[in-house]
């Protein structure tokens, strides 16, 4: 089964990385590829371009045999719509090969906002991860989709090319990359958060406000 994890990593950080460690040992696959956007159409602007965050990105999983990065949205430019990679992606893998794409309940919640978000389900499983918060409204159109659509197990995810809807509840680092973001602007340390190679290579070039090195 191949395995999407998109998002802005605005700059990629710890929980990020221990998430996509702990799907693949859950969902029993080779790797994940983590798949930075080029411009996220549901949020504010990065903080950085996409080329410094997928730089970060690949510095994060170098040497780390279970993650990738996979730099499609980046390379394909202009807004970063799910439906557009996955159709990108299964024209690469062909019909028969399962693929699923992850998400967190928050952004799950607006799920019937996306583009093209009835067309998801027929191109990839949707694997939701629990995340704090208020959850889904129970009369949303996420929570029927999900509802419509749960399997109750990963084995069920790997038996069918797409069309499922996954509940996982995974341990989770309470990391905030806005907390890093202020941190670094505010002339406070972030290590311990994020990858020392990270927040090196954020001092070094200057992102997010970072002044002079910080002593550790």
């Amino acid at each position: 089964m191949h395995v999407i994890y998109g998002g802005t990593f605005d700059p990629v950080h710890h929980g990020h990385l221990r998430l996509a460690v702990e799907l693949k040992e859950r969902l029993g696959v080779s790797g994940i590829a983590m798949v930075p956007c080029h411009i996220p159409p549901h949020r504010e602007a990065p903080g950085t371009s996409s080329a410094q965050r997928l730089r970060l990105l690949e510095l994060a999983v170098s040497g780390e045999p279970g993650l990738h990065v996979d730099d499609r949205e980046v390379v394909r430019g202009g807004a970063s719509f799910t439906a557009d990679t996955l159709r990108q992606l299964r024209a690469t893998l062909g019909e028969r090969e399962p693929l699923a794409m992850v998400v967190g309940t928050d952004a799950f919640a607006g799920f019937d906002r996306w583009r093209d978000w009835q067309a998801i389900p027929d191109l990839a499983h949707i694997i939701v991860i629990d995340r704090p918060g208020p959850g889904l409204p129970p009369d949303s159109a996420p929570a029927r989709l999900l509802a419509e659509r749960r399997v109750a197990s990963v084995a069920e995810l790997h038996r069918r090319p797409s069309g499922g809807c996954l509940w996982l509840d995974l341990p989770l680092l309470d990391i905030s990359a806005t907390g890093i973001r202020e941190r670094i602007r505010t002339g406070r340390s972030p290590r311990y958060l994020l990858p020392d190679v990270v927040w090196e290579a954020i001092r070094r070039d200057g992102l997010y406000g970072a002044g002079q090195p910080l002593r550790r």
